[in-house]
């Protein structure tokens, strides 16, 4: 007899992230290093050019940035997730963030820095030599903790681009002009005490079971 159902079942169950998780933990198989590499860069490299084509039509300045967050799962001990957003100034550094410069014209992007998790930023930043592949990284870090960030980023790679604080800064009239108000904080009004209404005492009384008063 012929299923009536609209459509094919799939007897093969999905497995859950936790399940994925457990046996990526369970695994003893030795996996190239570079492999595992090349694969994430090609993710994250198709992950971008996604991210870059859906606010082509938001944002109108020829150049803008794509930011990558790392962030892990707080119950699930071996999944790393890839956050991705777009912004028109220069992003705030952080740990555990890598952010490129797109070129809606040459369609390209353009590696500005990179930044490993906290503790890694503080040891690089306390070393006195580090490899040379992480250099850039020691110099980012380096940036970072002595506040001078933005313009050495700005030097480093022959960009003009400002800050949020200094693009906000910048347009400050004209975003307050598109918003309506004059962003001047409003006062309130003070609390009339004469509204404040007393209970009658002898309602109360006839009050004997609380029950009986919330079925009232």
């Amino acid at each position: 007899m012929r299923s009536k159902l609209p459509y094919r079942v799939n007897k093969e169950k999905r497995k859950t992230a936790g399940e994925l998780s457990i046996k990526a933990a369970s695994d003893s198989t030795r996996y190239d290093p570079l492999e595992v590499a090349h694969a994430l860069t090609d993710n994250v490299y198709e992950q971008l050019c996604i991210c870059a084509q859906r606010h082509l039509p938001i944002i109108a300045e020829d150049e803008f940035f794509i930011v990558v967050i790392v962030a892990f799962d707080p119950l699930i001990q071996n999944v790393r997730r890839h956050k991705y957003c777009a912004l028109i100034h220069l992003p705030q550094p952080r740990p555990q963030q890598t952010v490129f410069l797109y070129n809606r014209h040459t369609n390209k992007f353009k590696r500005l820095w990179s930044m490993p998790d906290a503790k890694t930023m503080a040891v690089i930043d306390e070393m006195g030599y580090v490899a040379p592949e992480w250099q850039d990284t020691k110099r980012w870090v380096r940036s970072f903790y002595k506040h001078t960030f933005f313009d050495d980023i700005r030097n480093e790679h022959g960009i003009k681009h400002l800050s949020e604080k200094e693009f906000l800064d910048l347009h400050h009239d004209k975003l307050v002009k598109a918003a309506g108000n004059d962003g001047s904080p409003c006062l309130s009004d003070p609390f009339d005490f004469s509204k404040v209404m007393v209970p009658d005492l002898a309602e109360f009384k006839k009050i004997e079971d609380s029950d009986e008063s919330f079925a009232n």
